[in-house]
Formats: structure tokens, sequence, C-alpha cells
């Protein structure tokens, strides 16, 4: 079962297209990232999903309802942080959590409590005196209380320094062992996002680029260097999924991004023989720029 399902979903800030023919599928009970440089879509994307903007075309649905008919029965199951998020920041923490409460029947006073101490939050301090990273968790707790069947976190890491970050993410992910749910992350921090994701989608240019298992992901890439016997050896044309090519002083280098053991070797013998192989597994973070620089690399070939 999936707790979002979009289809062709399409929304236009007058002729910029920043979310185009957008499908895809978020699993019930995933931790599911959407990832993507500045400008890819993101939060336009979770906007739409949020009834925040609506669809210019296609249609997007969460929790099997139309996302522009979320009405006061869903939004009571959804859970939303964001980090322009604004805040009633003449209130203390308590009383920020005094005035939500009544709007979530399944509120637990318990959960509550348990977050309140974990994030070390001062209840009687005005949300204006704290930091951005107390802010950020005071937002946080006050979405996670209720017990929501779906969470959507929009770049909510940015601007915490390390510490505040690793409390977040340790929030969240001993929180998600009390219960079923479901997390929509939107981020850019690849290191956190690859601590919590299960699943991964890439936007780039507004556009879907793939979406599969986090698991699935790092296994087909891997770094691949090739110790050469010929140092000058003519490459020709290189497979399409071979990425970030680099050859030099007897060496070459590149990411396979459809890796498999027995024929990229042979892949890399037939072109070179006698060639020494070795593949090494990479971080979601190394993937991710070696993506990107191919994706701005293939932009800047198509207008050239």
């Amino acid at each position: 079962m999936n707790i979002i399902e979009t289809n062709n979903l399409t929304h236009r800030y007058w002729r910029t297209e920043a979310v185009r023919d957008l499908t895809l599928t978020v699993p019930t009970g995933s931790v599911f990232a959407l990832l993507g440089a500045n400008g890819a879509g993101k939060t336009t994307a979770i906007k739409v999903l949020m009834n925040l903007l609506r669809p210019s075309a296609g249609v997007a649905r969460v929790l099997g309802v139309d996302s522009s008919r979320l009405g006061e029965q869903e939004l009571a199951q959804i859970g939303y942080v964001s980090e322009n998020q604004q805040l009633p920041l003449w209130m203390t923490v308590r009383q920020l959590l005094d005035y939500c409460r009544p709007f979530y029947p399944t509120w637990d006073r318990a959960l509550e409590a348990k977050l309140l101490a974990q994030f070390d939050l001062p209840p009687e301090r005005k949300l204006k005196q704290l930091s951005r990273g107390m802010l950020m968790k005071a937002a946080l707790l006050s979405s996670l209380a209720y017990r929501p069947k779906l969470l959507v976190l929009d770049e909510p890491f940015s601007g915490l320094d390390p510490l505040v970050r690793d409390e977040f993410v340790q929030g969240l992910l001993e929180t998600s062992r009390l219960g079923d749910w479901t997390v929509l992350v939107s981020s850019h921090d690849i290191e956190e996002v690859e601590r919590l994701a299960d699943h991964i989608a890439l936007l780039e240019a507004g556009r879907l680029r793939f979406t599969e298992t986090t698991e699935a992901l790092l296994g087909r890439f891997r770094r691949i260097e090739v110790e050469l016997n010929q140092p000058n050896a003519a490459t020709g044309a290189l497979p399409a999924a071979w990425l970030d090519w680099q050859c030099e002083a007897g060496r070459a280098s590149f990411v396979d991004s459809a890796y498999d053991r027995e024929t990229t070797e042979r892949a890399c013998r037939d072109r070179f023989p006698s060639a020494t192989v070795q593949a090494r597994p990479m971080s979601l973070r190394a993937i991710f720029i070696t993506l990107a620089r191919a994706g701005r690399n293939q932009l800047k070939g198509a207008v050239a």
C-alpha cells in the first residue's frame, strides 16, 4: 500500500515548470527521501502534496485523498516540519504544546514528555529566545507527539550544528520504533538522509531521475579503479553506465552506475587486457555528487 501517489504531477510558476510530470509512490511504513540540488523542485513538490500549492497538471493523492482536498481528518494524521516554518514566537514551549494538543485526538502525553526531555527543551522559555536548532526540535516535537501516520520534513537539517542535527535524527529514529508511520524527507544533507532513508528519489530540474530502495541504489554504484598495462591505450566509446571517467599515469577510474562484478570486470578486461580491476563501495553522498556532475556535464553538452 502507498501512502503517497503522484501521476504526471506538474506545477508551474508562470512559465517556469518547478515540477514536471512527477510520477512516484511512497510506500506506507517507509522513510522516503527526496534528493536534489537547490532548485530541483523538492519543496514545490512537497507544498503540492500538503495542499499549500495547487497542481498545474496531474494528480497527487495523500492518505488516499486528492491532495487538493485534504481536510481536517487527514491533516490530523500528518506532521509537517519545514525549514521556513512560522511558529508563534511569543509562546513558550509549554504553551505551544498546550495549544496544539486539542487539535489532535491521538496526542500522546507520555510521548510528549519523553521527547521534551530527550530534546532538552526548556518548557517555560519563549520560542523567540530559542536557537534555530531548538526551534526545529520544538517544531518536530509538536509534530511527533500525536503519532502522525505521515511525517513530512522539508529541509529539516538546514543550518543546524552537528550536535543538534544528530539529536534531531536520533529523535526520529527512536520515535520510529514506537509505531508504524511513514516519513517523507526532502534534503540536500546527504549524510543524514543515508542514516534515515530506505527509499530514495532524485529530482533534477523538476523531473524525476530515478526512485528505488537505498539498498538497491548503494548496490548498483561502485567506484572502479583499473591498473592499465598500456598507459596510452585508447578507450573508444564508453558504456553509458560508466560515469566520471578519468585516465592518467597508467590508471583509469570511473563510477559504474550498473555494477555487476562479473560484467564490469569482463568489460574492463575486454577494453584493457590483463588489467587489474578493483571495485569500491560508494556513500550516498559520493553517488549524489557523481550524478550531479554528470547531469551538469550533460546540460553543458546540450547547450554547446
